[in-house]
C-alpha cells in the first residue's frame, strides 16, 4: 500500500495541514516520503556526475521541501520547490525558515498546468508526485499525459529528470516517458523478497530530455 492520495483531493490537504499543525507545535517536519535514503540518493547522483552548485533545480511536489533544504545543506543554490497543495507549500515555508534557507523558492502550482514562468529548469526531482497523478480516479491517464507534456514544457533540452516511484516499474517507467526522453541510469534502491521472489519496492531512473 502506497502512502499517497490522489493529488487533488482534501485528505492529501488535510495530510499536509496535520503536518503543519505538527510543526508548528513541535517543529518536527513530519513525515519524508520515501525516507532518508531515496533523498541521499538523488544528492549522491548530483554529486557524482558534478552536477554545477548553480544548476536551476524543480522539485515537483515538494510537500513539506525537506529535499530541498537537503540540497541547499549540499552547496546547491537555485532550488524551487511547487506544490499543489497551499498547506504543503505553508509548511515547506517555515521549514525553509526554521533552517534559514533563503534561497529556496517555493510556489503553489498545478504541474499540470503550469504557470509560463515555470521553465528552464537544469533538473526535475520528483520522488512520489508522478504516483499520485496516475492513482487519481478521474482520467489518470490524461493526467500523467499530461504531466510528460510539462515536464516537457520546464525541463531545458538535455536537462535531467530523477524520478523515485513505488508503483511503476522500471519498464513502465521507459514507457510513460518514451516521447522526448531517455533513461541514463537506474539508480540503486532497496530490494524486498516476497514469496521466494525479490522485487523492487522503489524504483529511481535518471532520465535527459532530448
Amino acid at each position: 500500500s502506497s502512502p499517497f492520495f490522489p493529488p487533488h483531493n482534501s485528505s492529501w490537504d488535510a495530510a499536509y495541514e496535520r503536518e503543519l499543525q505538527t510543526f508548528q507545535d513541535i517543529g518536527d517536519t513530519g513525515e519524508i516520503w520515501f525516507g532518508e535514503e531515496s533523498m541521499v540518493r538523488i544528492i549522491r547522483w548530483l554529486e557524482k556526475h558534478q552536477v554545477p552548485p548553480d544548476s536551476s533545480v524543480l522539485d515537483i511536489g515538494t510537500g513539506n521541501g525537506v529535499l530541498l533544504v537537503e540540497l541547499a545543506k549540499s552547496g546547491y543554490t537555485n532550488l524551487t520547490g511547487i506544490d499543489y497543495s497551499p498547506s504543503a507549500i505553508q509548511l515547506s515555508e517555515k521549514v525553509r525558515e526554521k533552517e534559514g534557507m533563503s534561497n529556496i523558492k517555493l510556489k503553489v502550482e498545478d504541474f499540470l498546468a503550469p504557470s509560463a514562468e515555470l521553465s528552464g529548469f537544469d533538473i526535475c526531482i520528483d520522488k512520489g508526485t508522478f504516483d499520485a497523478i496516475s492513482l487519481d480516479p478521474s482520467d489518470a491517464v490524461g493526467k500523467r499525459k499530461l504531466y510528460v507534456g510539462s515536464l516537457g514544457r520546464v525541463l531545458k533540452p538535455e536537462g535531467f529528470f530523477l524520478i523515485t516511484s513505488c508503483n511503476w516499474t522500471k519498464e513502465e517507467l521507459l514507457n510513460e516517458f518514451r516521447e522526448g526522453f531517455e533513461i541514463l541510469e537506474e539508480l540503486p534502491t532497496p530490494k524486498f523478497c516476497f514469496g521466494g521472489r525479490i522485487g523492487n519496492s522503489v524504483t529511481a531512473l535518471v532520465f535527459q530530455r532530448k
